[in-house]
């Protein structure tokens, strides 16, 4: 049975308005929110990017996933809070977060708010990204499964009111098993795996890199961590996974992370393959969210 979005905060009963700033969506009545339901009431995935081109790259690649023959220039429909951007293409919402879980959280409780007062029916937040891998080739995209934070704990923990409140981290199964099974394929010439993830507050120093600003270890340090990461089925390192599972968890919606490695941590720290190359590997991705949504509608 189909269900909508019931968010854990009764404090959004007492709002009659809602304003999410940095999407720039107002919704005006949040008893009646019928303009918002008409606008973005078939809502069946959104997906999630770092970056504004990458997200509007990923709305004309669903164009022809989804049958669609528009030409036009996708239209940003957040693009006066010069924040984030926002795009829609038929029953998907893509979205840009940014850089890490400090910014990614903003748009995602606004997101999450806006699905809810849409009235949208199960649906499911994609992250789709580029990561650091760890004992796999780059150009292997990995779906997560645990998501742990720089302690490497399996969890997500965030300060709140003054005291550290922590969640589990951990993306639903099913989500994992339908992607797998409608994205992945033998012929594809690249492995697609699930595997756990860790994901930090900090690129540089957070993730173990030495080529940052400032470093107080060294080489062989930084290898014997990374060891550690492999010995716990970390795959590879971001810097969204824990907060995106944690928080979607909290408010009962699915999620998943899918990200393609563009470095091998054990071999190094810097990128070193073309920019040609990384803009293939950062389609394979939309290649594996666009045959599992086409799986979802059927298509």
């Amino acid at each position: 049975m189909s269900k909508g979005v019931e968010l854990k905060n009764p404090n959004l009963k007492n709002m009659s308005s809602d304003y999410l700033y940095h999407l720039t969506i107002n919704v005006a009545n949040t008893v009646d929110a019928s303009d918002i339901q008409q606008q973005f009431g078939d809502v069946k995935v959104v997906c999630m990017g770092g970056t504004s081109s990458r997200m509007r790259d990923l709305a004309l690649y669903l164009r022809n996933v989804l049958g669609n023959s528009d030409t036009s220039e996708p239209i940003d429909l957040a693009a006066g809070g010069h924040r984030y951007a926002l795009f829609k293409e038929g029953p998907v919402l893509l979205a840009s977060h940014g850089v890490g879980s400090s910014t990614a959280s903003v748009v995602l409780h606004e997101l999450l708010k806006l699905l809810k007062y849409a009235k949208c029916q199960d649906p499911v937040i994609i992250r789709i990204g580029t990561c650091g891998g760890v004992g796999v080739a780059p150009g292997t995209v990995v779906v997560t499964k645990n998501a742990f934070n720089g302690y490497l704990r399996n969890e997500h923990e965030i300060p709140i009111l003054g005291k550290r409140v922590v969640r589990p981290a951990y993306f639903p199964e099913q989500v994992i098993q339908d992607i797998l099974k409608h994205g992945n394929r033998s012929e594809d010439g690249f492995d697609t795996i699930i595997a756990n993830t860790m994901s930090t507050d900090c690129f540089y120093e957070g993730q173990g890199r030495i080529d940052g600003a400032v470093c107080e270890y060294d080489d062989a340090a930084k290898l014997e961590f990374l060891k550690e990461c492999h010995k716990l089925g970390i795959r590879n390192i971001e810097m969204e996974a824990t907060m995106l599972s944690s928080l979607t968890l909290q408010a009962g919606v699915k999620a998943a992370d899918i990200c393609v490695t563009i470095v091998n941590r054990l071999n190094g720290d810097q990128v070193e393959i073309t920019p040609e190359t990384k803009k293939a590997f950062e389609q394979r991705p939309f290649l594996i969210v666009g045959r599992y949504i086409q799986g979802l509608f059927g298509k």
